[in-house]
């Protein structure tokens, strides 16, 4: 199945995707929930009400203008333009779910670092992103999932074959066939889960020691 199908370049390449989308997103996700958790602002509520009416958006309603938005920059078939789409389609609930565990975190916890003389910016990075360890790994694992799962963006963007994801691989094994050899095709979508299996496996004992994890360690 591996040679026949050529499931290391996609799986190369839907890794690279999904971890560039991921690490984008958290770039976006972490400055905007602490700021939307912290400040008071104009149009703080406007803000807040555009990502919710974002979440609204399907892919699919939107796949023809960013078809044309990638033609236009000649972006078309590139794997860094699909992972900054999935970056940006993944933001809103990101930013969400960020806020509210920011939300919880002690403002004392905050004050005590003014105190001490610490920026707003040395904050986040030395009070709420230890505290905020098992929002940061959900969010993580929701955009990196959905990223490897995608299918209509990859589908409609990545002409070339050396650029296909996981979900764009082996649908060719399917398509455009007169027989359809079925083993290879069960074969590559069980190996196409098993990494997200084993990375949720894997980090979800960091998601409880974070949990578990209080402000005083």
């Amino acid at each position: 199945m591996w040679q026949t199908t050529g499931f290391g370049r996609a799986l190369a390449n839907s890794l690279y995707v999904s971890v560039t989308a991921t690490l984008l997103a958290l770039l976006v996700t972490i400055p905007a929930g602490y700021a939307l958790s912290r400040f008071r602002f104009v149009g703080r509520s406007s803000f807040r009400r555009f990502l919710l009416i974002s979440q609204m958006l399907s892919p699919i309603v939107l796949v023809l203008g960013l078809f044309r938005i990638l033609v236009l920059f000649g972006a078309l078939d590139s794997a860094n333009a699909v992972a900054l789409l999935y970056a940006g389609f993944n933001t809103a609930f990101s930013v969400w779910m960020l806020e509210s565990y920011f939300s919880t975190v002690p403002r004392d916890l905050e004050e005590a670092a003014w105190m001490e003389g610490a920026s707003p910016l040395t904050t986040l990075r030395r009070v709420f992103l230890p505290l905020a360890l098992p929002a940061i790994t959900v969010t993580s694992l929701f955009t990196f999932v959905n990223s490897w799962n995608e299918f209509v963006i990859a589908l409609t963007t990545l002409r070339s074959q050396d650029n296909y994801t996981l979900p764009i691989q082996i649908l060719s094994i399917v398509s455009g066939r007169y027989s359809v050899d079925w083993h290879l095709v069960m074969a590559a979508a069980l190996c196409a889960t098993l990494p997200v299996a084993v990375l949720f496996a894997w980090m979800q004992r960091y998601m409880l020691r974070g949990l578990t994890a209080g402000a005083v360690k």
